[in-house]
């Protein structure tokens, strides 16, 4: 079949993509994110375990991480335009359905299963499936931009619900968050689409409008660029394994917070109103971190950019434990701009690293079980935590662990270097500059 020639437009498409991407993770993200505000008012109602409530969240990750391979096979197949209105469905009726529950069970299948399970093809997995397919030049940054909605998203959104839930309860917040799900079902189908040649394009929107300088090559492994990757054969590298196990830790610490750390601050002695605000300021400090760092990797490379995100949970936890002997403000916002301005900004390298390592027609299936293990350890970090806050009455021990393996996810993405297989933009910029005969 002869190649669609590229189409010639003033705007590029990529840019609508990324915007439904900003809106869609806007709502959906922060609909996960909102256990952790519903998480108080459950437990004082019914007078469960934190354990077995945070549990629910756990499951949802666990039971997601069987369906994410599959997920990726879909968006292979079948694109997003068709999987993500799908999960969108699900996520609302769990969130209608919770509203009925008497028992941990039940709780543990609606919003645990149905919402934060069937969120994965919305949140940042889904959407690293096919977003790198549209850029090159300024891949990094164009994911970071579609995150950022997380961010934007939670500054709206948790203030809001957490007024509501105060004024209305947590069933409340529910039903509103089941209508903003449900909108993402026709915004998907109409505009998302999987890659620029589905419509004749090119990524970055190469080939329209004034013509500019080619980019230089990226390639620095040939041989591994050249290959037409597969999940077997990716699964017998070690580059897969470390990025797996990158992914573990990274989500660990990365969930960990996210669901405990409203209810430790009010352990510490905040208020319920200021600690939702401090979640919602997270996801807001977010915005910037994921532009900034996703930009920062053009620039200068992945496992840099995954540096300073995971060193910024190292930051987050350190200010946890402070917080426990010293109630500060500025311990809390300084707990606050780590997370959001350095951890957050991991998930822009997130989709764009394997991407440069095994890009290819068949990269959503590879991606999909490479966030197998990260969805493990976003299951197990809450539930684990939980588990050890039961048993010791006390987050030190949770909080040191996510210290460690926060420095462990750092050392295995530099060990998979994926800068031995492409360089990002900036990096090939000035191996060009510097070559023989290079500007």
């Amino acid at each position: 079949m002869a190649a669609i020639p590229p189409i010639r437009t003033k705007f590029f498409y990529g840019w609508i993509v990324v915007a439904v991407a900003f809106v869609s993770m806007g709502i959906a993200v922060n609909t996960r994110t909102a256990f952790s505000l519903l998480y108080p008012p459950i437990l004082d109602e019914f007078g469960w375990e934190r354990g077995a409530t945070a549990g629910a969240f756990s499951l949802g990750f666990l039971a997601s991480t069987a369906a994410v391979p599959v997920v990726g096979m879909m968006i292979d197949r079948y694109g997003p335009r068709l999987v993500l209105p799908l999960a969108a469905f699900v996520m609302a009726a769990g969130l209608i359905g919770v509203t009925f529950v008497t028992t941990p069970l039940q709780f543990s299948l609606t919003l645990g299963l149905l919402t934060v399970g069937g969120s994965m093809p919305l949140t940042y997995i889904g959407h690293s499936m096919f977003l790198p397919n549209w850029f090159v030049r300024r891949r990094g940054l164009a994911i970071g931009l579609a995150f950022s909605g997380v961010g934007v998203g939670s500054i709206l959104m948790l203030p809001l619900l957490q007024a509501v839930i105060e004024a209305g309860g947590w069933r409340a917040a529910c039903r509103i968050m089941a209508v903003l799900c449900a909108a993402l079902i026709p915004l998907n189908f109409l505009l998302q689409r999987k890659s620029p040649e589905g419509l004749g394009l090119l990524p970055d929107g190469e080939g329209r409008g004034p013509a500019r300088a080619p980019m230089p090559s990226t390639v620095v492994d040939e041989a591994w660029v050249e290959r037409d990757w597969t999940l077997g054969h990716a699964m017998r590298t070690p580059r897969f394994w470390w990025i797996s196990a990158g992914f573990f830790c990274a989500l660990y610490a990365w969930y960990t917070v996210q669901v405990h750390q409203t209810r430790y601050l009010a352990d510490v002695g905040f208020g319920a109103g200021e600690a939702a605000f401090a979640l919602g300021l997270v996801g807001l400090c977010g915005v910037a971190g994921q532009i900034w760092i996703g930009h920062f990797s053009d620039r200068i490379g992945r496992e840099w950019a995954w540096t300073i995100g995971m060193s910024g949970f190292i930051v987050t936890a350190l200010a946890l434990l402070a917080l426990d002997h010293n109630k500060s403000r500025l311990l809390m916002y300084l707990m606050v701009a780590s997370q959001g301005l350095m951890g957050y900004g991991v998930a822009s390298v997130f989709g764009a690293m394997p991407a440069e390592i095994f890009a290819g027609r068949r990269f959503a299936t590879i991606f999909g079980m490479l966030s197998v293990f990260g969805n493990i350890g976003a299951g197990v970090g809450p539930w684990l935590t939980g588990d050890l806050y039961d048993r010791t009455g006390s987050y030190r021990s949770a909080f040191i662990l996510l210290i460690v393996l926060s420095a462990v996810s750092i050392a295995c993405i530099w060990m998979a270097a994926p800068r031995k297989v492409r360089l990002v933009a900036g990096q090939a910029a000035r191996r060009a500059a510097t070559a023989p005969g290079g500007a």
